[in-house]
Formats: C-alpha cells, structure tokens, sequence
C-alpha cells in the first residue's frame, strides 16, 4: 500500500475549527474515508530573558570607572595582595 501526502494551508475560523478543501485533481477517493491530519502551529518567537555577551559586556564597562588610569589599577591590585597575605 502507498501511502500519499499533500500539503495544504488552512485559516482557523471561528470557535477555532478549519476546513479543508482538497484540490479536485486529488489522484485518490477519499470521499467517506478517514484521513490523518497533521498541524503544524506557528512557531512561537522566543524571548530569551538571557543577556548576550555584548550586552553584559556593555553593562560592566558602563559601571567601571572611567577616570582609573593604569598607576591606580595597579596600586589597587597592590592594596588587594596585601589585604590578602595579612
């Protein structure tokens, strides 16, 4: 047995019920038959509540100091290692 597939669009109408007109050069009866249908939905566009990189890259630059120049950073860092080895 062989079995056939046609692709067909269809509206939802009201009460969400669709209606499925077949093409009249349909090479097979199906008048009275059970067929299978198939529902592809609309996909759905995602809303990722994760940041991109770029955006928390952007984040930390806007709340670093801009004034900081390399003298200070490494005083800084300086001040770091010796809170660390006391």
């Amino acid at each position: 047995m062989m079995q056939s597939a046609l692709r067909i669009e269809a509206k939802v109408l009201p009460g969400n019920k669709i209606e499925i007109d077949l093409p009249p050069d349909t090479a097979f009866n199906t008048v009275g038959k059970t067929i299978e249908v198939i529902l592809l939905l609309p996909e759905k566009p995602t809303q990722s509540t994760e940041q991109s990189i770029l955006e928390i890259l952007a984040e930390i630059h806007a709340q670093r100091p801009s004034s900081r120049n390399l003298e200070e950073i490494n005083r800084d860092l300086q001040a770091e290692r010796d809170a660390w080895d006391s």
